[in-house]
């Protein structure tokens, strides 16, 4: 039981002390990044750069039963 309390605080003390992501501003563009749409396929961000404007949205709990 030692252990698991001494590994159980130290990855808390990991996670308290690392540092957080710097939250965007308002203009700020995007980072890239890749996803899978709901159609299977794999897009990236960067292949509408100028073409469309791109709007996300996602259900967190859609087919979760919560």
């Amino acid at each position: 039981m030692g252990w698991f309390k001494l590994c159980s605080f130290l990855l808390v003390a990991i996670v308290a002390t690392a540092p957080a992501a710097a939250a965007p501003d308002v203009g700020d563009p995007a980072p890239p990044f890749t996803l899978r749409g709901s159609d299977g396929e794999v897009y990236q961000l960067s292949q509408f750069v100028g073409r469309t404007p791109v709007v996300i949205a996602w259900f967190p709990k859609a087919f979760t039963g919560g």
